[in-house]
């Protein structure tokens, strides 16, 4: 087994032998292997058991306490983000981005809010990353600089789609290392190794540390597979020695926690739609998340077979494929790939569209063609559409109204209700169980989903003989304390209020703004000018009043004339012997306004008044 150990930054009081200072790895796509399926084998990777020996000169007295916190997980799905901390020492076990609900006008999404991490920034050791979905590296170019742009570990395929999103944000360098699945990490006291895990997308990895404490493993996404895409199955034999070598603490991925039996496998995936695209009359367009790489991959391969040619469409997804095709993950010829503009010089049964947009998102390559708003492509009688993808909760109107503008256009659409054309990546409930089996640890702790989520998730842990007191529902951010092989839920929390990204702006948009962009997208505003004279504070002038989003105006001038004459009547009770005071105008205004368009309307937009002195 492989071992690496890194030397913690400014800090004299570390157990590890000093070494010296780990060189930053630069990963080049032509450098990096072509693949690294034959890493999972169990002859390459002999598990060694606990770490702290004797030999090791680690004191077997056991000081002070671990804690552990999850930023980001607890309370929905995405934002995925877990901190360990020992003494001086923290590590980081992903930095995803949950996107924004209805209620978040104008936000992009929402990252893991790091305000704890300020001023322990030299105690960091590393963030670990499980996989590349967005829920679990997305907040990386926003966070990472806000705390001392620590090292990063992934796999190839984790690490090079980190590296190419960082380059698209033009932030500084981050110190991304590349690891392998049988390599051991020493950060600080804790010690990490990694196994095999399915996804949906290659290079997924659960998470051992062991520490003074005890042995803490985090699934990240997963599930059990044993007919997978591009990779191999779950490495069972290691899990489960895992488990015998004893595991204190199991957090665990809680996503499909409600759903009963096994996870899909992708291979049954693979055979339906081998058939749909064999027997396509027409062109087959197939959006998916850019991200699942597993069905991108069965798409193209599968398309190839049957001597079709793949177009593509969706920044996320060129790159991406681009990226597995140099790891090696993807295999397809060069000419097997078409441009979007070149679709129509080839029979349309010989044409596969491959793009973004199955959750309905307005700007994705898919709803632009079923808008015709594409360059290249529009929807025609005798397209297959096919919605390789669960929706996301929230998106059901969006997805169900693309669907509509489908159907219109003539074209037939399949989606996951109506035959399996897709697979999810997270355990169903009986793969849970088998996971509890194999590593039997002491405690769990059902994290990455909503509440009810992790509920359902306990539930699977009682069922299999688990008490109440071992199994630990958390709220995000909220602090357990594993001390002498016991572990304890406080009432500590850590702060984990959201972070908003809007545009170039992270963290400047409060819970005050997002409220006002709701009463704009509600109700509308409405600008009232007047102009006031500087010394007594007189009217000058009739009041202007301009309406957005509220009424409109030429058809309602009795309601534009009755606040008019309020306003006046406003400004006239106002004592003519003193100077005018614009802020107490301002607010009169704002307050009286409101009030009376609420009474006349029973919608209250928002005032802003306007004050001009002459």
């Amino acid at each position: 087994m492989v071992q690496r150990i890194y030397r913690p930054r400014q800090h004299a009081r570390t157990a590890v032998p000093s070494s010296p200072s780990v060189p930053k790895i630069e990963m080049k796509l032509s450098s990096l292997p072509t693949t690294s399926r034959t890493s999972h084998t169990n002859r390459e990777r002999p598990f060694r058991g606990r770490v702290f020996r004797r030999s090791e000169k680690i004191s077997s007295k056991k000081q002070g306490s671990l804690r552990i916190a999850v930023l980001g997980g607890c309370e929905e799905v995405g934002r995925n983000c877990t901190l360990l901390e020992y003494d001086d020492d923290i590590i980081i076990i992903d930095m995803g981005l949950e996107f924004p609900g209805e209620e978040m006008p104008g936000i992009d999404y929402i990252i893991p809010n790091m305000s704890y991490l300020k001023g322990k920034e030299k105690n960091i050791r590393g963030v670990i990353i499980t996989h590349a979905h967005y829920d679990h590296i997305g907040g990386i170019p926003h966070t990472i600089p806000q705390i001392g742009n620590p090292p990063l570990f992934g796999l190839p395929l984790t690490a090079a789609i980190i590296k190419k999103r960082q380059t698209d944000f033009e932030t500084k360098p981050i110190n991304m290392n590349v690891v392998k699945l049988n390599e051991t990490l020493q950060l600080g006291k804790f010690r990490i190794l990694f196994f095999h895990i399915n996804h949906n997308i290659p290079d997924s990895v659960g998470v051992v540390i062991e520490t003074p404490i005890g042995t803490i493993c985090h699934t990240g996404d997963w599930k059990f597979d044993f007919h997978p895409v591009g990779t191999e199955r779950a490495d069972f034999q290691r899990i489960a020695e895992i488990g015998r070598k004893g595991v204190l603490v199991l957090l665990g991925d809680s996503t499909n926690a409600s759903k009963p039996g096994h996870t899909p496998s992708e291979d049954d995936i693979g055979k339906n739609l081998e058939q749909i695209i064999k027997q396509a009359p027409g062109r087959i367009i197939v959006g998916t998340f850019a991200s699942l790489l597993s069905r991108v991959k069965q798409v193209i391969e599968i398309s190839e077979s049957l001597g079709k040619k793949i177009a593509m469409d969706g920044y996320s997804m060129k790159t991406n494929v681009e990226i597995a095709k140099a790891l090696g993950y993807i295999k397809a010829k060069s000419n097997a790939f078409i441009l979007p503009e070149h679709i129509h010089q080839y029979p349309d049964n010989k044409v596969v569209f491959l793009c973004t947009g199955a959750q309905g998102e307005r700007n994705a390559a898919l709803h632009r063609i079923a808008t015709n708003e594409h360059r290249f492509v529009r929807v025609q009688k005798g397209d297959t559409v096919i919605f390789s993808s669960s929706i996301v909760p929230g998106n059901e109107a969006s997805v169900q109204k693309l669907k509509d503008t489908l159907y219109r256009k003539g074209a037939k659409v399949i989606h996951y209700q109506m035959m399996d054309v897709h697979a999810s990546g997270h355990a169903y409930k009986e793969d849970i169980k088998l996971l509890l089996a194999l590593i039997q640890p002491k405690y769990y702790i059902p994290i990455e989903g909503n509440h009810f989520l992790l509920r359902e998730n306990a539930e699977i842990a009682y069922s299999m003989g688990w008490k109440e007191d071992q199994v630990l529902i958390l709220d995000n951010g909220q602090v357990v304390e594993c001390q002498n092989d016991k572990i304890t839920a406080t009432k500590e929390k850590l702060p984990t209020d959201y972070v908003f990204v809007d545009g170039l702006g992270v963290g400047d948009v409060s819970q005050v703004v997002l409220r006002d962009r709701k009463v704009l997208a509600e109700d509308g505003m409405v600008v009232i000018i007047v102009q006031i004279d500087r010394k007594t504070g007189a009217l000058v002038a009739s009041p202007d009043i301009i309406s957005r989003g509220f009424i409109f105006m030429k058809e309602n001038r009795e309601l534009i004339e009755a606040t008019r004459k309020h306003i006046k009547a406003l400004i006239a009770n106002k004592d003519s012997k003193s100077e005018a005071d614009t802020d107490y105008i301002k607010n009169t205004i704002r307050n009286e306004m409101g009030a009376f368009l609420f009474k006349k309307t029973e919608r209250r937009p928002m005032i802003l008044p306007v004050i001009l002195e002459v």
